[in-house]
């Protein structure tokens, strides 16, 4: 689907579907809505709310035929909910909601009103932004395994998203807008779209290829032999029970003019999670192709950025390998040692995303960036605490992660910070090396938070768990269940604060 802007009046335009919008409770309708409703004899304010009882209540549609009294064959009402709740979230949420209605009505070209630019008085660039981002987000779908496609009809049909503004003081707001939020979905997608693939398929190689095609960017692939000269012991441990090679990804941007700053993004790369030896339970190991979403994220937020270009150098690291039970299997008991010299104990070789991530930190240490933030799906003890609507965040600096949690919410998505206490550091200590890499039943997000800390030196560093995000079983506001993208949008957020 194409997202345009289109200069003319909503009661002149030609379209399959028309969306105006209504606040809660407002009984007759101002503004462009208002000019619809006159343009169609009142039918809006004397049928729809009146006689039908339309709310206007966050999400609620009407649709209503047009009669040939403006060009549009149809309007989508749909209704903004309470002014004083309404904000840019809403915008994006609403437009998800709104083109999954249209898709539905078999529509080929729909025309929106800009939701928020308005009454409400939110700049127009940022709201295109929203309707480009929940437009995309919500009419995204995955059915390329299936040999035919469910609703086919539906899906050719739609091809045209306009946003229709006559204000001339707002037109280059709404094109930048609609840019800007094209790239950040798309980017978001393009995570998603790895995250659905069958682990047959996305395979480490897989990921190594697909960071290879941005352009724009500096890609490297570290092979196995290069990463054992570089003490990548860790990380290369949990790859041993594979036939799939690993492969190290690092990718860097670097702006045109001087870096602002120097910051990593560093996803969890783990194609597929057997467990190792210490086995997973099939039930537990069906969905574990998901396990390298930290690592999709990555590809889509460094996609994006090449797209955007902030004036911010930016690196993102993926440490990609498969932990399976195979006759070189890394072993409970086992002590490895780290690229930073620190030596661990095997605790449990189901706890290997977080070995990986040992060396794919300090990697990031060494590139001598100012900061580095890590997205993983790491642990099931975040996901029993916060559920599906919240990542866990924790790190070293307060700030860092207060800015990270405000990007968050800006992007539509939620983090909740968990405590670093130094107490956790006596749940991951060793007999017989310098640490173990679990900590035991209780507070298990914060002992992995606390044993990564071992591997970030003194950059400010912030960890992301994405356990309970990556992957929903329910529609949450903007999103249908499935892959989500998790992370991209908040990274992107801050990135270009």
């Amino acid at each position: 689907m194409e997202i345009k802007f289109k200069k003319a009046s909503l009661t002149e335009v030609e379209c399959d579907v028309l969306v105006v919008n209504l606040f809660e409770k407002v009984k007759t309708p101002g503004g462009a809505t208002g000019a619809v409703d006159k343009a169609l004899d009142n039918l809006i304010s004397a049928y729809v709310i009146k006689k039908e009882g339309f709310k206007g209540k966050l999400n609620e549609t009407y649709v209503l035929p047009t009669h040939g009294k403006i060009p549009a064959d149809k309007v989508l009402l749909v209704g903004l909910g309470k002014p004083e709740d309404f904000n840019l979230n809403k915008i994006r949420e609403i437009s998800s909601k709104v083109i999954r209605k249209t898709r539905g009505l078999k529509a080929k070209t729909v025309c929106t009103i800009l939701h928020g630019a308005g009454t409400a008085g939110l700049e127009a660039s940022q709201c295109a932004q929203m309707i480009a981002e929940g437009s995309l987000l919500g009419i995204y779908d995955f059915d390329k395994y299936k040999s035919k496609k469910e609703d086919d009809d539906k899906k050719k049909t739609l091809k045209t998203l306009e946003i229709v503004e006559f204000d001339e003081d707002k037109q280059e707001g709404v094109r930048q807008g609609i840019e800007k939020g094209v790239i950040i979905a798309n980017g978001t997608n393009k995570a998603r779209d790895l995250v659905y693939e069958p682990a047959c398929a996305a395979t480490p190689a897989k990921l190594a290829e697909e960071a290879l095609a941005i352009e724009g960017l500096e890609t490297r692939v570290i092979e196995k032999d290069e990463a054992q000269k570089m003490g990548m012991n860790t990380y290369l441990a949990v790859s041993y029970g594979s036939s799939q090679p690993p492969k190290f990804i690092h990718m860097k941007y670097t702006p045109s003019g001087k870096a602002g700053k120097k910051i990593a993004v560093v996803g969890k790369g783990i194609t597929f999670d057997s467990g190792g030896l210490d086995l997973k339970p099939p039930a537990a190991m069906r969905m574990m192709k998901e396990d390298m979403s930290g690592s999709a994220a990555t590809i889509g937020i460094m996609k994006a950025i090449a797209e955007l270009k902030p004036d911010v150098e930016v690196h993102g690291i993926i440490a990609a390998c498969e932990n399976m039970p195979g006759a070189s299997a890394y072993k409970p008991g086992d002590v490895l040692t780290a690229m930073n010299g620190k030596t661990i104990e095997v605790d449990n070789t189901d706890a290997e995303g977080r070995l990986t991530l040992a060396d794919a930190l300090y990697y990031a240490v060494k590139l001598d960036v100012d900061e580095i933030v890590d997205m993983a799906t790491l642990t099931g003890a975040c996901v029993v605490a916060l559920g599906q609507y919240a990542a866990g965040i924790m790190g070293n600096d307060q700030e860092f992660i207060d800015a990270l949690i405000d990007a968050a919410g800006a992007g539509g998505e939620r983090f909740w910070q968990l405590p670093l206490y130094d107490d956790f550091k006596d749940d991951i200590k060793s007999d017989i090396a310098d640490i173990k890499n679990t900590g035991g039943k209780y507070a298990g997000a914060s002992t992995a938070g606390i044993f990564l800390q071992e591997f970030v030196d003194k950059k400010r560093w912030a960890h992301i768990d994405i356990a309970g995000t990556a992957y929903i079983d329910k529609e949450i506001k903007e999103l249908p269940k499935g892959a989500t993208g998790s992370g991209v949008r908040a990274i992107l957020n801050y990135i270009l604060k």
